[in-house]
């Protein structure tokens, strides 16, 4: 029983990691994606940087992968190891009574928005790789706004989009608190903590839903 305690407790401490470095990683992201609505010019240079740069591209990305990976499995791990630990204990098991509804369906979340992954990597990173080394198109540092501005011409596109940030909020709204608690941080700066994790669970998606929802309202016209 012990080792299966601290196995557990082992997971979840990866798991808090992989989740604050992807808290990180957003944040990154967020910045990034949000001057291609306030500057185009800027957006273009920042991101040929990121598909270009060997750093970025042979170092940092496989981190960014593998912490993707890493955090989900062991989501999904701790899950199932939880139901089975629950037994029939939790026969009468009362919802809402016992604990919100994004602490009890976090592996819900989490699996839409590891969906929503799936469709932004094919987007995106499929996208990438194909204009750089399938196609062998020529290098071009303007092309990325366009491009960007373009996902999100198609209405259906643009929803799954919002629907997915909405959900990466709930996520983050017990999820990001979570991982400093599994990570013992308690003390007088705790509540401080939390309340800029709510914050942010709340801006960071909504920041988003604007990008997306600007890019399609304002398609490029040529």
């Amino acid at each position: 029983m012990s080792g299966l305690i601290k196995s557990s407790l082992a997971r979840k401490v990866v798991m808090a990691l992989s989740g604050l470095f992807l808290v990180v990683f957003l944040t990154q992201h967020f910045v990034i994606n949000f001057t291609s609505v306030i500057a185009p010019e800027t957006f273009n240079e920042w991101s040929h940087f990121m598909g270009y740069n060997p750093l970025v591209q042979f170092v940092l990305q496989p981190i960014l992968i593998g912490g993707v990976v890493i955090h989900f499995i062991m989501g999904f791990v701790l899950e199932i190891q939880n139901k089975k630990a629950r037994g029939i204990g939790y026969a009468k098991y009362n919802g809402g009574a016992n604990a919100p509804w994004t602490s009890r369906n976090m592996i819900i979340t989490g699996a839409v928005v590891l969906a929503f992954l799936g469709l932004h990597f094919y987007d995106f990173w499929v996208h990438e790789m194909d204009y750089k080394y399938v196609s062998g198109l020529a290098e071009d540092p303007t092309r990325y706004h366009e491009e960007t501005v373009e996902k999100f011409a198609p209405f259906w596109r643009t929803v799954i989009y919002v629907i997915s940030f909405v959900l990466l909020s709930m996520h983050l709204w017990h999820g990001f608190n979570s991982s400093f608690q599994t990570m013992g941080v308690n003390n007088k700066y705790s509540p401080a903590i939390k309340t800029i994790t709510k914050l942010f669970s709340v801006i960071i998606p909504l920041g988003f839903i604007f990008i997306a929802l600007y890019h399609h309202l304002n398609p490029i016209t040529h």
